[in-house]
């Protein structure tokens, strides 16, 4: 059986930590907390976004706050985002993991229905055997929905010889639950100094990260 690559979209193929960035200083302005700069905000972040907030507030925020936080997020990320684009050389790393072939698919904490025109306007839907986006209330982790997306793809792809990659701890942790390998990439939401202690594989690159996946799917 082919290896095959579970690929995270924001902040891995979609390059869009300026657009997260703006987007996350509009929701702490609804809270009462300051801008932050990218190198703060990647020191800082974390998932469930709730404990992210969490850290900030010095509490949990109320149910109130929450929606608040939530609602000025998307609106700021809807106005940044068609700015962004993809990560480099993401058409080709792509085409050539098909052509050595190999299986890949997409799963990210978007919203499913937003994320699937977004998707298609890169010309990418055609590459993977799957795509899915989040169902349900955002502020969740990535595990039940990678279990999820493994199951739907069933036979066609063995968990053992499954790399997911991405760019939050929260990736690796839904890997290695699953029974997936994880290879963390830099250039998304976290610093090299909150992955590394994570034992996975970090790279700076997408081209590493595809490397290394044909290596682990090769047990």
């Amino acid at each position: 059986m082919a290896t095959h690559i579970v690929w995270d979209w924001n902040g891995t193929l979609f390059h869009d930590m300026e657009a997260v960035l703006g987007a996350s200083n509009a929701a702490f302005a609804t809270i009462g907390v300051g801008p932050m700069t990218m190198r703060e905000y990647r020191e800082q972040y974390e998932i469930p976004i709730p404990r992210f907030y969490e850290r900030l507030l010095g509490r949990m925020p109320s149910q109130e706050e929450w929606l608040r936080l939530d609602e000025a997020f998307h609106d700021r990320y809807r106005e940044l985002s068609p700015a962004c684009g993809l990560a480099d050389g993401v058409h080709e790393l792509m085409d050539g993991w098909r052509e050595a072939g190999h299986s890949q698919s997409l799963l990210s904490m978007y919203e499913h229905e937003k994320l699937l025109p977004l998707v298609d306007a890169f010309g990418l839907t055609g590459r993977f055997l799957r795509v899915d986006g989040r169902s349900g209330p955002s502020g969740g982790q990535k595990a039940e929905h990678l279990a999820r997306h493994l199951a739907a793809l069933g036979e066609r792809v063995d968990p053992a010889r499954t790399v997911l990659i991405g760019d939050a701890a929260d990736d690796a942790r839904a890997a290695l639950g699953a029974g997936a390998h994880a290879v963390l990439y830099t250039g998304g939401s976290h610093t090299r100094e909150k992955l590394e202690p994570l034992g996975v594989p970090v790279v700076d690159s997408l081209a590493e990260a595809v490397e290394l996946a044909g290596r682990l799917g090769r047990g």
